[in-house]
């Protein structure tokens, strides 16, 4: 086996990927799919679930769609058992699923601020527990959360998602911590603004988008796939005695 495959291969391996119906985390799951990877693809819209399982298949890799809404009571721990059911082991989880309600701070309601955490934070505990228990049971494992750079700085109408994704490094931290003795790696990667179908009306604003490019030294906005190297590393062989960690993909923002 040549070095590179041997570093950063995933042949065989079983890998969650959470929103991975569209954007940043559909293009997560196909590039672990390119890398050797099943994959078991979680969101709330099975009909584009079954779009991603497609792609992934003609790929020549093994795709297990299950549709559901990880914001829910015990979805986390149902998610985690179907896919260890169908597959008959977990390796990798990236918990991707996230949302921002753009918002000045004395606007946010209750409402606001309960849906953006429940689902960039809350969620991603329990999948990581739920997951990481079937882990701990195998002693390995590898877990990538999707944080983002305003884990390490603020920025305007984003109080409840700054909040939300600091939440996430330091839950990355603490898990890192408290897993190592199953051999389980807990990682995150912090990305700035990723241009996707879902974020592109954002920078129709002539003056947003500037402001954006003003704060990235590297002059542009990020692509999903200035990700994919990251997420492979750190699903890979290649980060074995890395954990803790939260690496950012922010084109130079956060060195201000």
């Amino acid at each position: 086996m040549d070095l590179v495959r041997q570093l950063f291969g995933l042949d065989g391996k079983i890998a969650i990927v959470t929103g991975a119906s569209r954007g940043i985390g559909r293009d997560i799951a196909l590039a672990l799919a390119r890398a050797g990877a099943d994959l078991a693809l979680v969101a709330r819209d099975r009909e584009q679930l079954e779009e991603v399982r497609r792609e992934v298949e003609r790929i020549g890799r093994r795709a297990f769609p299950v549709a559901l809404d990880l914001t829910e009571d015990g979805a986390a721990a149902r998610m985690a058992d179907q896919v260890h059911d169908h597959f008959g082991t977990i390796d990798i989880l990236v918990n991707n699923a996230g949302m921002n309600i753009p918002k000045p701070a004395l606007e946010v309601e209750r409402q606001d601020w309960e849906r953006v955490i429940d689902l960039n934070l809350s969620s991603v505990f329990y999948s990581c527990q739920a997951v990481g228990a079937y882990m701990a049971a195998n002693k390995r494992g590898k877990i990538i959360n999707i944080s983002s750079q305003m884990a390490l700085v603020g920025y305007f109408k984003r109080a409840a998602y700054c909040s939300s994704k600091g939440g996430v490094m330091q839950l990355t931290r603490a898990l890192a911590i408290e897993w190592a003795q199953y051999n389980i790696n807990v990682n995150a990667i912090a990305p700035t603004f990723i241009e996707t179908p879902m974020t592109r009306p954002m920078f129709e604003d002539a003056d947003f988008l500037q402001d954006v490019l003003s704060r990235i030294p590297m002059g542009r906005l990020g692509k999903t796939d200035d990700l994919l190297g990251a997420v492979i590393y750190l699903s890979s062989p290649a980060s074995d005695f890395v954990t803790g960690h939260t690496l950012t993909v922010d084109g130079g923002w956060t060195v201000w």
